[in-house]
């Protein structure tokens, strides 16, 4: 939490009239809307989300039991924001930037007490600042002033605050400072440390949003291949319970090729966040070899806390990612999941007596969703550079009901939908992505890349798969009247195609070492291999071959080892090669 609502800085000025759960009014408080307050006698903190007259209703992010009329709150006058400085990487925060680690020192118990606070980066740390401007240089609000070795992997870039006028740089130091330390001074009389805070509803200021034209590589065959997602696309993954959400954002967190990935567990079992924060540390990144945690932030915002943090920690992570991708980086946000964001909307909108929507949502849900999901995107930015961030946002409809309104309200906004399917799940067959329903916007905008940087015939090869697997969802109601043994020759053969299309290529284990992160080189030379079966099959059936010869031709099974294969361009040239070698022997 920002240390511009130091309790120093208050005015005791209200008096609390009522408490409703995390909803909470007072009287005679001088506030503004959104302002920070802390409540009661433990001085709990909350935000100004209403004012009728002499009456301010609250929302508090700790637990209210105990808290009761007559007790005093104090204003800070200013919003809700985060501390944004070198020390965010390899942290976990709560809903409203406040470092779990810290607090457990502080409490010396897991166990966390209410009205503890904690500034959201390292005050007194000293970090190592190289200056990148010379005096009598020109900068502007946005340009980089000089850089801090984050993390092994992050080189943190200190910028001109965007709220700043700008001007000559007349100091520039250089050596170790804290964050709070004045590292360059203008002549317009700013100073400039490494410690930002901005407003956490309030988007950070950026230039024109561009079309983006590059994907964000996850290393999910799926996703990769057929609905990708563009850096600076937006996406949703719903899907009932235990259809594997919570995995597959995880896959992308690790394994995508952003430089940033700001992970926010918004309401969703504790024990999901503990793996990430247990296998993260663990596991090299792709990219550079360095540890994941390297370059992630995490918030945890599980379903244990209170309510009312759930509402915040969306606008908490959102805000982080935007200070990356100021400083030129490809930020990745994962919200699992934006249904509970949504829940806590609802219940704070209950507990206000504001008219319902559908299935009790506030009437402003959608406004919400596209306020959210506004902020990714692909951005030049205001110091010239350019910046993207991803959103990835898990929807837990009901019942897996994609009809219900979170998940209808997020799909009128992002681009890509990946739509997880419980009858997948239960056939074992991860990820669960339903390719009947999923689709991506993406495809035509990004093919000029892939077939740029991995195969002159993507796009063709990708349709073929399309094509396949439609037909066989076509053939599939005809089999299960009459029986495969009742469809043509050549339909037998497509629906053997499609069986290596679904169990070779889609399937992805993610607990495997090799077969959890699929290049796309790799991604493209399996499905490479799969035509090529087709295309030799289908000869050897014009030719006269029996379809059960052609099913049992020796090769063939092991396509289904090519996920897990080690030195896979090996594996698979060579089953190219058997293959064509053992079903031209047939004819």
């Amino acid at each position: 939490m920002s240390q511009a609502t130091d309790t120093e800085a208050v005015d005791e000025d209200g008096v609390i009239e009522s408490v409703s759960g995390p909803v909470v009014t007072a009287t005679d408080l001088d506030a503004r809307m959104n302002d920070v307050v802390y409540v009661g006698d433990e001085g709990l903190m909350g935000e100004v989300i209403e004012i009728e007259g002499n009456l301010t209703t609250i929302q508090v992010y700790e637990e209210t039991s105990g808290v009761g009329p007559g007790e005093p709150v104090e204003n800070t006058g200013e919003p809700l924001s985060v501390d944004l400085g070198p020390g965010m990487m390899d942290s976990i925060y709560d809903g409203v930037q406040r470092p779990l680690d810290v607090l457990e020192d502080k409490m010396g118990t897991a166990f966390l007490d209410r009205g503890v606070d904690a500034p959201g980066i390292d005050l007194e740390k000293e970090w190592e600042f190289t200056p990148e401007v010379e005096e009598g240089d020109a900068v502007e609000p946005g340009d980089v002033v000089g850089t801090v070795p984050e993390t092994v992997t992050i080189e943190h870039k200190v910028m001109v605050p965007p709220d700043y006028e700008g001007g000559e740089i007349t100091t520039i130091k250089s050596g170790e400072f804290t964050v709070e330390e004045t590292v360059a001074e203008l002549d317009s009389g700013e100073e400039i440390q490494m410690h930002q805070e901005w407003p956490v509803r309030q988007a950070r200021p950026a230039g024109d949003k561009e079309t983006p034209t590059e994907p964000l590589v996850t290393g999910q065959r799926v996703q990769d291949g057929l609905f990708p997602l563009a850096k600076g696309g937006t996406a949703a993954i719903p899907g009932p319970f235990g259809s594997g959400k919570t995995v597959t954002q995880q896959q992308l967190a690790k394994w995508s090729d952003a430089d940033i990935v700001v992970y926010i567990g918004c309401g969703e079992r504790g024990n999901e966040m503990t793996e990430v924060i247990e296998d993260f540390p663990e596991l090299p990144d792709p990219q550079t070899g360095n540890p994941l945690m390297a370059r992630t932030c995490l918030i945890a915002n599980t379903s244990n806390m209170p309510v009312a943090a759930r509402e915040s920690c969306i606008y908490t992570g959102i805000t982080i990612a935007e200070y990356y991708r100021d400083m030129g980086y490809d930020v990745a946000l994962m919200a699992d999941s934006t249904s509970r964001w949504a829940e806590a909307m609802r219940e704070i909108s209950s507990r206000l007596e504001e008219m319902p929507g559908e299935e009790g949502y506030p009437a402003y849900l959608a406004a919400s969703l596209s306020e959210f999901y506004e902020r990714a995107g692909k951005f030049e930015l205001i110091n010239g550079g350019e910046g993207s961030i991803s959103v990835v946002g898990a929807v837990s409809p009901p019942g897996g009901d994609f009809s219900e309104p979170v998940t209808q309200n997020t799909l009128r906004i992002v681009k890509t939908f990946w739509a997880l399917d419980a009858d997948l799940a239960e056939r074992r067959h991860f990820p669960s992505i339903n390719w009947n329903e999923s689709y991506s916007l993406y495809k035509d905008q990004l093919d000029p890349w892939w077939e740029s940087n991995v195969a002159g015939d993507w796009s063709d090869v990708r349709q073929w798969a399309v094509d396949v697997l439609d037909e066989e969802d076509e053939l599939q109601e005809i089999v299960q009247l009459v029986g495969k043994d009742a469809l043509p020759e050549d339909q037998q053969l497509t629906l053997e195609v499609a069986r290596y299309l679904r169990e070779a290529w889609l399937q992805q284990n993610a607990l495997h070492d090799v077969d959890t992160y699929c290049e796309p080189e790799k991604t493209y030379r399996m499905l490479q291999a799969i035509k090529t079966f087709n295309d030799e099959a289908f000869e050897a059936l014009e030719a006269g071959v029996p379809v059960e010869e052609i099913q049992d031709v020796d090769a063939t099974p092991r396509l289904n080892r090519m996920g897990t294969a080690e030195e896979w361009n090996e594996f698979i040239d060579e089953i190219e090669s058997d293959l064509e070698e053992q079903l031209r022997a047939l004819y």
